[in-house]
């Protein structure tokens, strides 16, 4: 079973280089499953529900989000309608936040999965424990639900690595997010389970993780209040593609993915 998964999207450029990559990927690739972050669709801030309704349509069949989750205040009835959709957020917000953590389906071919989202706490809001929302996510899966996917969006490495380790043989993938930079340390743990650190973003490089980078150089010299603005240079679709067994879950692979606009 092939599973694309692939990096934050970050505004309009990032939208319309998955929109121009993603048929070429799914004719050479062929994935079973395809997954993105889509917390940064809106303008490098949150998501809406026509960009979910257009990621969606684009063949993506989950997307998961972040601590941007709640920036566009329209996606927050969303979610609370929309709670067992393909849209989820992270799952150790507190009770009562909208939306859900966790989406159960099936492929085009009947393989159960399950993609989970959860968020890191080091440097980023002090919400419930990830650990422990991970246990918990993992002891309610139905036994046949054999793929599983998480996206940790989570700030420091440290913390993304604890977690590829605590959960070594309880996932297929554990798929990092947030810091928009690809790391290059993907592999399979010990016990079947696919990592990498942070999977990069989908959007412009050309960029201060996204943002124009004469506004952000300038923010850091002079320390006045400035309006980020979406870059447009260099735009790429990051990503990884995980290969596994269905009928244990296990990663065999897992290969980064990068495709770049055509000069």
């Amino acid at each position: 079973m092939k599973i694309l998964f692939i990096g934050d999207i970050f505004g309009e450029p990032g939208r319309r280089i998955v929109r121009e990559q993603l048929p070429g990927l799914i004719a050479e690739l062929a994935p079973d499953l395809i997954v993105a972050n889509g917390e940064n669709s809106a303008h490098g801030f949150g998501i809406t529900p026509n960009q979910v309704d257009e990621l969606l349509d684009l063949g993506i069949d989950v997307l998961t989000t972040g601590n941007h989750v709640w920036d566009r205040k329209e996606i927050i009835p969303y979610l609370a309608e929309h709670s067992g959709g393909r849209l989820i957020r992270p799952a150790n917000f507190p009770d009562g936040a909208p939306g859900r953590g966790l989406y159960l389906g099936r492929t085009r071919a009947g393989v159960a999965y399950a993609v989970l989202n959860l968020q890191g706490r080091v440097f980023m809001t002090s919400i419930d424990c990830p650990f422990r929302a991970a246990d918990a996510l993992l002891a309610g899966l139905p036994a046949e639900v054999k793929i599983r996917i998480l996206d940790i969006h989570a700030e420091t490495t440290s913390e993304k690595v604890a977690m590829g380790w605590y959960l070594d043989g309880r996932l297929t993938a554990l798929v990092g997010t947030h810091t928009h930079i690809p790391t290059a340390d993907e592999r399979v743990l010990p016990e079947g389970t696919a990592y990498i650190t942070d999977v990069g973003m989908s959007g412009p490089y050309e960029s201060v993780i996204g943002i124009e980078k004469q506004i952000v150089i300038d923010k850091f010299l002079k320390q006045m209040p400035a309006k980020f603005e979406v870059a447009r240079g260099d735009v790429r679709l990051s990503g990884v593609l995980i290969e596994a067994d269905p009928s244990d879950g296990r990663a065999l692979s897992i290969q980064r993915i990068m495709r770049a606009r055509p000069k």
